[in-house]
């Protein structure tokens, strides 16, 4: 049976064919799949491994039980789970010579990435909000970033990622899949759903790039407002010192935030061009991969309370304050 598993499809009637895609993956010659599974698999346990040690100094350490080490955990979360969504299921076709995956499957990989990636952009927002009272409001800042703020700035990011992500996999669910069922990459995403489609998605098209400019844009342009504040506060300082605390919570949040919104516009702002579809694997990789795993580096070195929360877990030590 073809694996294609193309069904007859009655005149007149909006019915999607393909049951199942074929995920072509990143390469294509056997000879280069063990070594990407050796390195997959190694970038996903370091992943792991290293959100959750940043998550455990967080739960651990009194000095990291702060609102900006609240988010960062959150962040970490988001991490594993970001990778999780499309590295196992990677792995496993590689391991069994298995290309193939359900149509639901796919779906429902398409919405836990747009879940986890959404919130990740509105995370990334909070967090900037946070340095900005931290630093122009200092004085105030521990009632304007109270513990309820935190969990509702949280359960909002969670509610406007779930709403995008559930648009974008219910307008998928619309259209029809009646041909060729190989996607050009390792996990199913919009763009490459969308030159399968035998049906028109110029609405979808329409809906990604309006919803993903609101998605990108807005937190951006509050991001950007927030750092004007800050870069403001902060030329006002003059103390050695206090630049240094300024950069070592800020460039770390900076650093992330265009690693991940420049990769995000690259990926979604610029549709219909299929021969780019390579540079789209790489990008994935970025987003899926490279991205969760740099950053519990980038948060612990330049932060040295995570440093030496981190070295006292590694110890079995317990911090003295």
């Amino acid at each position: 049976m073809s694996l294609q598993k193309l069904m007859e499809p009655e005149a007149g009637t909006n019915r999607t064919a393909v049951a199942e895609f074929i995920l072509l993956g990143l390469v294509q010659t056997e000879e280069m799949q063990p070594v990407v599974f050796v390195l997959f698999l190694f970038a996903y346990l370091v992943t792991i491994g290293g959100n959750l040690s940043i998550l455990a100094a967080i739960l651990v350490e009194p000095k990291l039980h702060a609102p900006m080490y609240f988010f960062l955990g959150n962040l970490s979360v988001l991490d594993v789970g970001c990778i999780t969504v499309t590295v196992p299921a990677m792995l496993g076709r590689l391991l069994s010579h298995k290309s193939t995956i359900s149509y639901d499957a796919c779906l429902s990989q398409l919405f836990f990435f747009h879940l986890l990636a959404g919130m990740d952009c509105f995370l990334l927002t909070a967090m900037a909000y946070d340095r900005f009272l931290a630093i122009c409001w200092p004085l105030t800042y521990s009632t304007r970033m109270s513990q309820t703020v935190q969990r509702m700035l949280v359960a909002a990011s969670w509610a406007c990622a779930f709403t995008n992500a559930l648009t974008h996999t219910v307008a998928m669910s619309t259209l029809n899949f009646c041909g060729p069922n190989e996607v050009n990459h390792f996990y199913c995403d919009l763009p490459q759903l969308f030159q399968l489609s035998c049906s028109s998605t110029q609405l979808n098209e329409l809906l990604l790039f309006a919803v993903g400019f609101i998605m990108a844009g807005t937190p951006l342009v509050l991001i950007i407002t927030s750092y004007s504040h800050v870069a403001a506060a902060v030329l006002r300082i003059r103390s050695v010192e206090g630049w240094k605390k300024a950069f070592s919570t800020c460039g770390s949040h900076l650093t992330v935030v265009c690693l991940f919104f420049g990769t995000g516009i690259f990926n979604y702002m610029r549709l219909g061009s299929e021969e780019a579809s390579d540079k789209d694997k790489g990008v994935g990789v970025f987003n899926t991969v490279i991205n969760p795993m740099l950053n519990p580096l980038i948060y612990s070195l330049r932060n040295p309370d995570v440093q030496g929360a981190l070295w006292r877990i590694f110890l079995g030590r317990r911090s003295l304050t």
